[in-house]
C-alpha cells in the first residue's frame, strides 16, 4: 500500500506568475490614449507590475493623471526625468519601444485584470512561504501559529485595489444610495431581531460591523433572550448564526430551541415525561430546527483566535453570517492572561470582540453579567455603571441592552411576564425601554404591544 508523503520540496526554480507582454501593452496604450488611464487607475496599483521599470513608468503616468496633465510619450519622459528615473527604466528608447508595439488601448481594461491576477497569484505565493516559515517556529503556541497563517491567506482575498484613504465624496455617493435604497425598502443593512419594538429602537435591527453588550444579573434571562434572538436571526433573515457558549452546554441550547419551537415545556424535556400527543409537536420542531443555519461551541474557553476562524470558515461556506453570540464576556476572559487583572482581562475581549465585527463585516452580540451593586439600590433596573470588572464594555460597545425583570425583586409585582429590555447606550441612536413578554416555562420571549418608552 503507497503512504502519502509530505513534499518540502522547493518551488524556487519556477518563475512567479506574471505577464510582461500586458504590461508593456498597459503602458504603450496609456502613452498612445490619453483617455485610456482614467478606466484603469482604480483597479490596478503599481506594485502589480512585475518589472520594476514598468512599476515607476505607471507611477509617473499616475501622477500626471492625478495634476489633470497628459500623459504622452513626451509628458511621461519630462516627469521620470525630472524625478531621476529615466536612466532607470531604460531610457527614452525603452518609452518609445512601448508604443512601437502597441496598436491601441482598447483592450486596456482586460489587460489590467490580466496583471492584478498574475499580481494576486503572486501575492498568495509569498503568503504561503510565510506560512511555510511560520510552520518550523515551534516556540510560537501553535493556536498563534495557525491565525496568523490564516490571516495571511485572508488578508490575499481581501486586498483591494484602493487606497485605505476614501475621500468623502466618494464616501457620500454610496451613503445617498443606500439611504435611497432604504427610503424605498428595496435594501436595509439592519438584521432584524424579531421584537419589532427592539427593532424600532435600534434602526431596524442589528447591523455588521458593530458590538452589541446584553447585560444582566444570574438567571435574569440573557442567555434565553440570545438564543430567541438566534433563532429569529436564523428564520426570519436565513441568515447563519454562530453561537459560542462559555456557560450553557450545546444540549441545553438545543433544548432550549425545541421547548420554543414545540410549545412544550422545558422542564418536561428535561424529565422526558411527554404524552403521546407531544411527540408529532416534538418531531416537527426537529425538522424545523435542522433546517436553520445555527452553529453552536461550547468549548469551555475558546479564544478569539478560534472564534474568528470559525465566524470566517461559516462566513466563507454561507456567504455571510447574520449574527454572532458571545455567552458570555466574563468566562471568556478567564481564559486569558493570568498576568492581568479580570479588568483588563474583560476588556481585551471587549477590544477584540469589536475588532472581530469591523473585520469580518459582523454584528457581534455579547452577553455580560452585571455587578451586585444593582441589588443595593432602591430602583433595581441596571445602569452602566453596572457592568462588570470593566468600563472597557462601555466604551467598545456601539449599543449597550440591559434585560430586567422586576417579578424577581418584586414578588407582587403587576408585571409579572414581562421583561424590560433597557437599552442604556447607543451610538448612533436613542436610547430607551422596550417591554417583552417573558414565557419562562418555554424560555420564550414574545412581542408584547407597540410601546416604547423613551
Amino acid at each position: 500500500m503507497t503512504q502519502n508523503k509530505l513534499n518540502f520540496s522547493s518551488e524556487q526554480d519556477r518563475l512567479p506568475p506574471q505577464n510582461i507582454e500586458a504590461e508593456e501593452a498597459i503602458l504603450g496604450g496609456i502613452m498612445l490614449d490619453p483617455e485610456a488611464i482614467s478606466r484603469i487607475v482604480d483597479r490596478l496599483i503599481p506594485e502589480a507590475f512585475y518589472i520594476s521599470s514598468h512599476k515607476d513608468i505607471y507611477q509617473a503616468a499616475l501622477r500626471l493623471h492625478t495634476q489633470n496633465r497628459p500623459t504622452d510619450l513626451l509628458s511621461v519622459t519630462s516627469w521620470l526625468t525630472d524625478n531621476g528615473l529615466l536612466f532607470r527604466v531604460g531610457g527614452r528608447d525603452k518609452l518609445a519601444t512601448l508604443i512601437d508595439r502597441t496598436v491601441s488601448a482598447i483592450n486596456i481594461d482586460a489587460l489590467a485584470e490580466l496583471v492584478m491576477e498574475k499580481y494576486h497569484r503572486r501575492q498568495l505565493i509569498k503568503a504561503a512561504n510565510e506560512i511555510l516559515h511560520l510552520g518550523y517556529e515551534t516556540e510560537t503556541e501553535l493556536p498563534q501559529v495557525l491565525d496568523a497563517a490564516e490571516q495571511k491567506v485572508f488578508s490575499v482575498t481581501q486586498q483591494r485595489s484602493h487606497d485605505d484613504l476614501i475621500h468623502i465624496s466618494d464616501c457620500l455617493v454610496d451613503a445617498y444610495q443606500e439611504i435611497e435604497s432604504r427610503h424605498a425598502g428595496t435594501s436595509s443593512p439592519a438584521i432584524s431581531t424579531g421584537f419589532y419594538d427592539l427593532d424600532g429602537l435600534l434602526g431596524g435591527g442589528f447591523r455588521p460591523k458593530r458590538l452589541y453588550i446584553l447585560a444582566a444579573r444570574p438567571s435574569v434571562g440573557k442567555s434565553a433572550l440570545a438564543g430567541n434572538l438566534a433563532l429569529n436571526v436564523a428564520q426570519s433573515q436565513r441568515l447563519p448564526v454562530a453561537i459560542f457558549s462559555l456557560e450553557m452546554s450545546r444540549e441545553e441550547y438545543v433544548q432550549r430551541f425545541l421547548s420554543s419551537e414545540s410549545g412544550i415545556e422545558n422542564s418536561l424535556l428535561e424529565t422526558g415525561r411527554l404524552s403521546n400527543n407531544q411527540w408529532q409537536p416534538l418531531s416537527q420542531a426537529v425538522a424545523q430546527l435542522s433546517e436553520q443555519g445555527i452553529f453552536i461551541n461550547d468549548n469551555s474557553c475558546p479564544t478569539m483566535n478560534e472564534i474568528r476562524s470559525q465566524v470566517r470558515k461559516i462566513s466563507a461556506t454561507h456567504g455571510g453570517v447574520g449574527l454572532v453570540i458571545v455567552d458570555y464576556l466574563q468566562l471568556m476572559a478567564e481564559g486569558t492572561d493570568s498576568r492581568m487583572n479580570m479588568t483588563q482581562r474583560v476588556g481585551q475581549i471587549s477590544r477584540g470582540l469589536k475588532k472581530l465585527a469591523k473585520d469580518l463585516d459582523v454584528p457581534v452580540l455579547a452577553l455580560s453579567q452585571l455587578s451586585r451593586e444593582v441589588e443595593h439600590r432602591n430602583d433595581k433596573r441596571p445602569i452602566l455603571s453596572d457592568l462588570r470588572d470593566s468600563g472597557a464594555v462601555e466604551q467598545d460597545s456601539d449599543v449597550v441592552i440591559m434585560l430586567y425583570r422586576d417579578e424577581i425583586h418584586n414578588p407582587n409585582s403587576p408585571d409579572r411576564g414581562i421583561s424590560e429590555l433597557i437599552v442604556r447606550k447607543q451610538r448612533n441612536g436613542p436610547t430607551g425601554t422596550v417591554k417583552l413578554l417573558f414565557d419562562n416555562q418555554f424560555t420564550k420571549f414574545k412581542n408584547l404591544v407597540r410601546h416604547r418608552q423613551f
